[in-house]
């Protein structure tokens, strides 16, 4: 049921049974719609992982290396039937009432959940009675906000999930409600837990609400909404011989940082990336971030993925930079050999969401990156349109692993190859190394993005010298 109003007082009419909706004509170009049904519940972990919690009063989060304690808040918005597919989002904020906790301040994260559930059913296994989560505690795909939260009863929390709400409504991930899960993903503690007050708490005040605010959103050159100035998107793939050992042997990030440059990419997405280890001893992710921002003018984004997923430490890994902030951020360490890992970032370019997603696969055996390239669709796929996929495979394009991939993605070079626009060099046919192992696939599922072209660079001096043992392959997308 919804209640209109053409006041400027904000009504609520709690309806049994229904969305909770409140539509208030702000302004003529501007209305907000206040939803107060949440169908909220808790996810805990260990013994209770069987067990549903919806008609609790309060929703509980808790960090913990015991998988007991572990507790997620869950819950969803009905934007489906309250707000016309396509609809144009200013802003959506979701606020939470603190019912109380330990006496840690924690940061939550406010995670899209991408599966529906029931709320009376759902548990830590399962999102409904018959069936089960791909992945037990929710099928949660990217953070799109954080917000601190403390034990003061009564404190508002609020999540500004603005991206995920207009990603909901353009209708990316299918039907059109808003699933929501508040993850703890700091340090286990005793002191992590929280409370905070359910959509069945006793006072409708305290009760989750999403609030929405349609109509057009201002622009801002840093808006990570805000359109392009081209549809043209430039994504550049490079393996980087640990950030930037040359074929002579030496270390150089300032000579390949000049090549980046050169081939004006917007997105770059580097192998192979030193975080103070032997190789360099610097903080490579850094060290790109500067000098590129210094050779071009531009602000710069980036995501480290550390290969042994241990996230916060030193060591090998991969790289996405943007011109563009990111919508969200996620990384995975990949089951099969635990020295790989693939990041993954969202962007908006020309209006659309696009989702990267790098990887770098095994060099020594074909069954191993089978498997590797058969996970990373796998995660892929949980993820809304448009992906681009990119890595070093060390994998020919007649190999298992790659054949992997085009079930699901399309290989951009192929492609442009097909239209007469994949340049290389005299005697070279795409090889990015000893053949070609290095890959931009976009997904086959994207009507949003086209091939334009796809070029492996010539990187030699006039030495012959190459800023790294792996040659960069570009790829330009029209976004539409």
């Amino acid at each position: 049921m919804k209640t209109f109003s053409n006041t400027a007082r904000s009504i609520l009419q709690p309806v049994a049974g229904a969305a909770c909706v409140l539509l208030m004509a702000a302004a003529a170009d501007a209305q907000t719609i206040t939803l107060g049904e949440s169908n909220a519940t808790t996810l805990r972990g260990g013994s209770y992982a069987s067990t549903n919690f919806s008609d609790e009063k309060v929703l509980e989060t808790r960090a913990s290396s015991d998988p007991l304690y572990i507790r997620r808040a869950l819950m969803k918005f009905d934007t489906h039937t309250t707000i016309a597919q396509g609809t144009s989002i200013a802003s959506a904020k979701l606020t939470v009432t603190v019912a109380g906790g330990n006496s840690q301040s924690r940061t939550l994260s406010a995670y899209g959940v991408i599966s529906s559930y029931d709320e009376l059913a759902a548990t830590w296994n399962s999102r409904n009675a018959s069936t089960r989560w791909s992945k037990a505690g929710g099928d949660i795909n990217s953070r799109y906000a954080s917000a601190t939260i403390t034990n003061r009863a009564g404190s508002k929390v609020t999540f500004d999930v603005t991206a995920l709400v207009r990603a909901v409504v353009r209708g990316d991930f299918g039907t059109r409600y808003t699933r929501i899960a508040l993850l703890d993903q700091g340090a286990a503690s005793h002191d992590s837990y929280k409370t905070i007050h359910s959509d069945d708490a006793t006072t409708a005040s305290n009760r989750p609400i999403l609030t929405v605010t349609l109509g057009t959103a201002p622009s801002s050159p840093s808006s990570s909404t805000a359109p392009t100035s081209s549809s043209l998107l430039r994504v550049l793939q490079y393996n980087t011989h640990h950030g930037g050992y040359g074929t002579d042997g030496r270390y150089d990030t300032n000579r390949l940082a000049n090549w980046i440059v050169k081939m004006k990419p917007d997105v770059v997405l580097l192998n192979e990336i030193e975080k103070y280890t032997g190789w360099g001893n610097q903080n490579q992710p850094e060290v790109y971030k500067s000098l590129l921002q210094s050779k071009t003018g531009k602000t710069w984004y980036y995501l480290f993925a550390q290969e042994f997923g241990d996230w916060s430490s030193n060591g090998k890994g991969n790289l996405i930079l943007s011109t563009k902030p990111f919508n969200s951020t996620e990384r995975h360490e990949l089951t099969y050999n635990s020295d790989r890992s693939i990041a993954q970032a969202a962007i908006t370019w020309n209006g659309r969401p696009i989702t990267f997603l790098l990887t770098h696969l095994d060099p020594d055996s074909q069954s191993l990156r089978l498997k590797q390239a058969t996970e990373v669709t796998t995660r892929a796929a949980s993820e809304s349109e448009n992906k681009i996929l990119t890595g070093d495979m060390n994998a020919w394009p007649d190999q298992t692993s790659i054949a992997q991939f085009i079930k699901t993605f399309n290989d951009s070079w192929a492609v442009a190859a097909s239209k007469g626009t994949a340049y290389a060099f005299s005697g070279n046919s795409g090889e990015t190394k000893s053949g070609r192992i290095d890959y931009i696939f976009y997904s086959r599922g994207s009507k949003n993005l086209a091939v334009k072209s796809s070029q492996v660079y010539d990187t030699r001096d006039s030495n012959g010298v190459m800023p790294s043992d792996h040659r960069p392959v570009l790829t330009v997308f029209e976004v539409k």
